[in-house]
């Protein structure tokens, strides 16, 4: 009986270096989409002019991200990642509510500072481009479910009173957007300063003690 050798792929496959391109792939578009956002807008925005300018197909883009809502909430993961937001899971167990809320304050101070320019671009298209809207919009309502959890902490530990808790709610919610944040570095004069300010305006609105 004659044992037959086994014949060698000739197109190997690795898992590991499919993802890893697939990785580089994605990061070149995702820098190709931050760059059109700033310079030219969403509405302007085609697959095939982000082939283009990221040197991928659009066939590939289409398959990393399927349509320009994914690619948006691709690209608004980034920049939060970027910006630490993972850091809000562990503000969101904190035991006491004044580390609640000073955590809270910190994480979006620190986000809305990193990528300003680019946040307050993405806004303005979103006041008028209705897809691009339903994303930063839906990101909006996690940080006001977040923003719920930090004054219910606060109520508890001033005596558990429900009364004008929406409104308190709407108060934290306000002051933690980026249209807040904008209008404050700009009043200040700097992002640094609006980061040290903003702790001191929500604890006098929201006191934690």
């Amino acid at each position: 009986m004659v044992t037959k050798k086994a014949v060698p792929c000739k197109r190997p496959y690795s898992l590991g270096k499919r993802l890893e391109q697939s990785d580089q792939k994605r990061t070149k578009v995702l820098m190709a989409l931050r760059k059109q956002l700033e310079a030219k807008g969403f509405s302007s925005l085609t697959l095939d002019g982000l082939a283009a300018d990221s040197g991928v197909t659009r066939q590939t883009i289409y398959n990393l991200f399927s349509t320009k809502i994914g690619l948006l909430e691709a690209l608004f993961d980034q920049i939060a990642i970027e910006g630490g937001m993972e850091r809000m899971r562990n503000v969101m167990q904190a035991a006491d509510a004044a580390s609640m809320l000073a955590g809270f304050v910190e994480i979006f101070s620190g986000f809305w500072a990193k990528d300003r320019l680019l946040i307050r671009r993405a806004h303005g298209i979103a006041a008028i481009d209705p897809e691009l809207g339903a994303v930063v919009e839906t990101r909006n309502q996690r940080r006001k479910l977040a923003a719920t959890r930090v004054v219910e902490m606060l109520d508890q530990r001033n005596g558990g009173h429900a009364a004008g808790r929406e409104q308190r709610i709407a108060v934290l919610y306000s002051l933690t957007s980026f249209e807040f944040f904008d209008a404050l570095a700009e009043g200040c004069g700097s992002t640094e300063e609006a980061a040290r300010l903003l702790p001191e305006i929500v604890n006098k609105a929201l006191p934690s003690r």
